[in-house]
């Protein structure tokens, strides 16, 4: 097939692709609606160290690890449930919660996924009001030269996390012309034995035709 064929099946049956890509869209549109909608909340813990030689450095990077074991247990989670009165078990916040370490930036991010976004920035906020209560606490027992400082540089930022409405809607376009195209080759490979045009018996036969005979319309 040349170019010439694949622009008549487009033009013949390319009706049926943007029929199913604007169903699939519209579909993934109205379950994206359906959707409880979700908010992320985001709070970073700056560390910083009172000293910035190398031992003190490598030292802190060891330690970093450890904050996210403190932060990511039970203890914590009831502790941020008590502080603020929410009304869930420490499990469930727990799940809603991911706690990671850059050791690179010496930070350490708290994301809180909840239905209301501003209870989410306040619990984030909260978990992370937890590690610097614990570095102060640690602190009192260091000299000063060796203390770790724990910052929050910035309140708690929170965004819309799920349904994505316009990635779904476009998403299901694009699964829609896919499927679309799977149909439309299927009904051409079960047409390719039915003969309507003169260039179908000439590919049928692999050999020029030399003449055809006009329809009855046609003869004079």
């Amino acid at each position: 097939m040349n170019l010439i064929d694949y622009g008549r099946i487009l033009i013949r049956r390319g009706w049926l692709m943007i029929l199913l890509a604007v169903i699939t869209a519209g579909s993934a549109y109205f379950l994206s609606r359906l959707q409880t909608p979700q908010y992320r909340a985001t709070q970073f813990v700056l560390i910083q160290p009172a000293r910035t030689d190398l031992g003190v450095a490598e030292g802190l990077l060891r330690e970093i690890n450890s904050y996210q074991i403190f932060l990511n247990s039970s203890e914590r989670a009831q502790e941020v449930i008590d502080a603020l009165r929410l009304d869930m078990l420490a499990g469930d916040l727990l799940s809603k919660t991911r706690i990671e370490v850059n050791r690179e930036n010496l930070t350490v991010q708290v994301d809180v996924t909840l239905g209301d976004g501003d209870l989410a920035a306040t619990v984030a906020r909260q978990w992370g009001d937890l590690l610097v209560q614990y570095r102060d606490q640690d602190n009192q027992t260091r000299r000063q030269e060796d203390r770790i400082r724990a910052t929050l540089p910035d309140i708690a930022t929170y965004g819309l996390f799920s349904p994505r409405t316009q990635l779904n809607v476009i998403a299901g376009a694009l699964i829609g012309l896919l499927l679309g195209g799977v149909i439309i080759f299927v009904l051409e490979y079960l047409e390719s034995s039915i003969v309507h045009r003169r260039e179908d018996v000439e590919r049928l036969l692999e050999s020029p035709l030399l003449a055809a005979i006009p329809d009855m319309e046609g003869a004079k």
